[in-house]
């Protein structure tokens, strides 16, 4: 598990492709690999991958499967790209941001970037199936940082998250570009409610959800979110 607080970015020194599967020699920043041990797990721009190989000079090795090339943005990187970097957490320590398994639901797209000397805005593109998972004041990972959505536009696709200056210093998001790829995933308390609430409607409306679904958006309801009404009122 992690925490979703970055610590550090590190930077990839080679990579080797073989069949099926791709080897990433990482550097971290000083004390960062202290301790660690081969079989450990670090989440690379929020991808959970395991130490394979221990180098002098705080690298580390990791072989990285044909599955997570495929639905993450890892297969895209290459000499000197930076990344988020992540250990696991230990028994006890503090959530400072909210649970994460490493585990990248899909890639997204940077729309837009605002950013002035204190403030930095990301309006990111999801697909469309994502969105009922996405909500306003909601926790996401992005590239295995954890962030606060701050606004949705679900007819259009798209969210923000606002970057305080710490998360901008201890990550690969101040170079971020219209264009580039993100790594997501979604918060899992939030997928379980959503699939559980949906599941009993279908159970029950059948065929009808779909238009109570439509009705509700042409009054600006999303179906969704009054699905999670009831967990954060108990807050």
């Amino acid at each position: 598990m992690f925490t979703g607080i970055v610590q550090g970015v590190a930077r990839i020194k080679s990579v080797l492709d073989r069949e099926g599967i791709r080897t990433l020699d990482i550097a971290f920043p000083d004390g960062f690999c202290a301790d660690i041990q081969i079989g450990a797990s670090v989440a690379i721009d929020g991808v959970c991958l395991t130490v394979t190989q221990i180098e002098p000079d705080n690298r580390l090795f990791f072989d990285v499967m044909l599955q997570s090339l495929m639905i993450t943005t890892l297969a895209q990187y290459g000499v000197g790209s930076d990344v988020n970097a992540e250990r696991a957490a230990k028994d006890g320590a503090e959530i400072g941001g909210h649970p994460l398994s490493g585990h990248v639901d899909f890639t997204a797209t940077v729309l837009q970037v605002r950013k002035d000397e204190n403030n930095y805005c990301m309006r990111i593109a999801v697909p469309k199936e994502a969105l009922r998972y996405i909500f306003a004041k909601g926790y996401i990972a992005i590239n295995g940082a954890s962030l606060t959505v701050s606004e949705v536009n679900k007819a259009e696709g798209w969210f923000e998250v606002w970057l305080i200056p710490e998360t901008r210093r201890m990550t690969v998001f101040e170079h971020k570009i219209v264009g580039d790829r993100l790594n997501v995933e979604i918060e899992r308390a939030t997928q379980v409610v959503v699939d559980t609430v949906r599941e009993c409607l279908e159970e029950r409306l059948g065929s009808l959800l779909p238009a109570l679904e439509s009705l509700l958006a042409q009054q600006g309801v999303d179906i969704n979110a009054l699905a999670l009404s009831p967990a954060k009122e108990e807050k």
